[in-house]
């Protein structure tokens, strides 16, 4: 009669002392790094090159848009470009040939000067009319003109030149390089190492949507688990705290683990509408933090996603 008791008792004092030293919760799944793979720019499918499950590497092709569209942009681009570059020729080839009208109408000015020397002097002797005097006045004065025409034209022609690059042409190459990077995003590639999930809804044909994802992409070699530990709980842990995982899937095994991080805050403060307990009504509710919990090593094991976990953390290692 006295044995079964001291039997419990002695069960429980060790229990209270050796709970002390741990804390658990079952409120914990695995995470891995997901990425939403989307499309850059809008058209119709038309290969797909994976299904679910299959593992890619970095630059791999998961799947190609119709590029014909984005090939003929780029053709116009190109054109455009070219047109530039034969208008900018065909500026600075003005602008050279005013120089010839310059000099041209500067030598024809000077031959007008002499010209009008000469009458005045030969109407100075009494030998020539006060008119032929005053048409070679006029004839400089023409020429002044055309030489002064002259130089206007170069000087706008001239100024259509910017000094660098021209600015027609730098548009025109700036369209060639969106055209043509638009092209190349017609073929859409892995942003990172991983394995295929949600590829079921791309088919061919489907008509692609800028920003829209079209598959998901799982980082299976970055797997850690999300622990929602009890706000009471939290405050004896650290990061590099010892950790034990049970996965579910996975009876029977414990798997080695560390305490990685923290949270900043509890799950409620990470909500899309954060609880309000501003009012009368408020009644306190236990808060969950979440604490990163990282694998020692490789596990061994396939880990997925969203997996149900059992952790444990040892408070004092």
């Amino acid at each position: 009669m006295l044995l079964v008791p001291a039997l419990l008792l002695l069960g429980g004092i060790y229990y209270w002392v050796s709970s002390g030293g741990t804390v658990s919760t079952d409120n914990a799944s695995v995470k891995q790094d997901i990425v939403s793979v989307s499309a850059q720019v809008n058209g119709p499918v038309i290969a797909v090159n994976v299904k679910n499950g299959d593992k890619v590497k970095r630059g791999d092709i998961l799947f190609r848009i119709d590029p014909a569209p984005f090939r003929v942009a780029l053709e116009q681009a190109e054109a455009q470009l070219a047109a530039a570059h034969l208008q900018t020729s065909q500026l600075r080839t003005q602008a050279a040939g005013t120089g010839a009208d310059i000099t041209g109408a500067g030598a024809n000015l000077q031959i007008k000067r002499n010209a009008l020397a000469r009458q005045a002097a030969l109407l100075k002797r009494g030998f020539t009319t006060r008119a032929d005097y005053e048409d070679a006045l006029n004839e400089v004065r023409t020429a002044e003109t055309s030489l002064a025409d002259a130089r206007a034209r170069a000087a706008n022609a001239h100024a259509a030149i910017a000094p660098g690059e021209q600015p027609s042409i730098a548009q025109a190459q700036a369209a060639v390089d969106k055209a043509r990077l638009d092209l190349s995003r017609t073929e859409v590639r892995a942003p990172m190492e991983g394995t295929i999930a949600n590829s079921d809804r791309l088919q061919v044909g489907q008509m692609a949507v800028q920003g829209v994802g079209m598959l998901s992409l799982v980082h299976d070699q970055t797997a850690w688990v999300e622990a929602n530990f009890k706000e009471k709980d939290v405050g004896k842990m650290v990061p590099g705290q010892k950790a034990k995982i049970e996965i579910d899937a996975y009876p029977g095994m414990d798997f080695k683990a560390h305490i990685q991080s923290v949270g900043a805050g509890t799950g409620s403060e990470f909500a899309i509408i954060p609880a309000q307990n501003a009012n009368g009504n408020w009644v306190k509710v236990t808060q969950r933090v979440p604490v990163r919990i990282a694998f020692d090593g490789n596990p061994g094991k396939p880990l997925i996603a969203g997996l149900s976990t059992t952790v444990t953390v040892y408070l004092d290692k």
